[in-house]
């Protein structure tokens, strides 16, 4: 597959997903970019903004295994890794697989869960694998998690942690949709009783884990050159310079925004990067792996708008 069939496909997913998701263009790339570059996005919005339908809808437009796991607050790690379990006719243990043993995990209100299940996921995000009783499974190579949260209510809520948010290379804010985008909602939806699904739309799959690979090769021989590499490098240090950031993003934030900048130039059609795409998707890269410091917080600064600065001041390769 080379680029240009990689944009096809790209558009197809976006096309399909367009069926029944009004507006949230740019949440779509985000998702798409995750998907060709192994990553994990985590989707923070109100409630009733389709976060979950958008989740859905998307996993729809992909013939994978898809699971999806409603994060409560009695929800223990082995319901999501599952267990070993004793097999009284063969007097031996078997594995039984938890919901995690998918392509595509759904992982709703991720933090209404208390911290120790939230960790369960950590291994499974970063390597792909999950161990049980000092045995060690892998997962998908397409493993991918798309967690949402509600940033609203603050009882029986846990929020994550900072290594389980380093995992997500994406954190998107949904917003509510304008008036125009929202009369469009109400006439498609103001008429049907119940929730709608995928199926209701006719949302057909336009890829499988092996169009998935191939795409990610695709992506792999996108070109970046050493002046936007040091951008990145640049502004990535930028926020642990900053006084308005206790803590700044890692070098694994860095690798991160290079390999999502390969992406985003791929289903853009393009096989090279440029600052542009550095600039679209340092703030959601960026914004759940800083913090802001006292000073700033007591000011009533937003981390968003620091990062905005930050890209601002970063001067950018011509």
């Amino acid at each position: 597959m080379n680029v240009g069939e990689l944009k096809t496909l790209a558009d197809n997913i976006r096309a399909e997903v367009a069926k029944a998701i009004v507006g949230q263009e740019e949440v779509v790339d985000h998702l798409l970019i995750a998907l060709f570059s192994a990553g994990h996005i985590l989707l923070e919005g109100p409630p009733g903004t389709a976060k979950t339908f958008l989740a859905q809808c998307f996993a729809a437009t992909l013939n994978l295994d898809f699971n999806r796991i409603q994060f409560t607050p009695d929800l223990m790690p082995g319901d999501i890794v599952g267990s070993n379990l004793f097999n009284f006719q063969t007097s031996t243990f078997t594995l039984t697989r938890g919901p995690i043993f998918c392509d595509l995990l759904l992982a709703d209100e991720i933090n209404r869960t208390p911290p120790k299940t939230q960790a369960a996921m950590l291994e499974a995000m970063q390597e792909r694998a999950v161990t049980l009783d000092g045995e060690t499974h892998q997962l998908s190579p397409q493993f991918m998690v798309v967690a949402t949260q509600n940033p609203i209510e603050q009882q029986g809520v846990y929020p994550l942690p900072e290594a389980q948010l380093d995992r997500f290379l994406f954190k998107m804010l949904i917003a509510y949709p304008d008036a125009e985008e929202e009369k469009k909602i109400v006439s498609q939806y103001g008429q049907r009783v119940g929730a709608p699904g995928p199926d209701d739309f006719g949302i057909s799959a336009q890829a499988d884990s092996h169009s998935l690979a191939e795409a990610a090769e695709a992506v792999k021989s996108v070109k970046l050159v050493e002046d936007v590499t040091d951008y990145i490098v640049r502004l990535v240090r930028a926020t642990r310079e900053t006084a308005d950031l206790e803590n700044g993003a890692s070098p694994r934030a860095a690798i991160m925004l290079a390999t999502a900048a390969r992406a985003r130039a791929a289903i853009s059609g393009r096989d090279y990067v440029v600052p542009d795409d550095v600039k679209a998707l340092a703030p959601s890269v960026l914004r759940h792996r800083t913090i802001l410091s006292p000073a700033a917080e007591i000011e009533g600064r937003r981390v968003d708008a620091i990062i905005a600065d930050l890209i601002d001041r970063t001067e950018a390769p011509r």
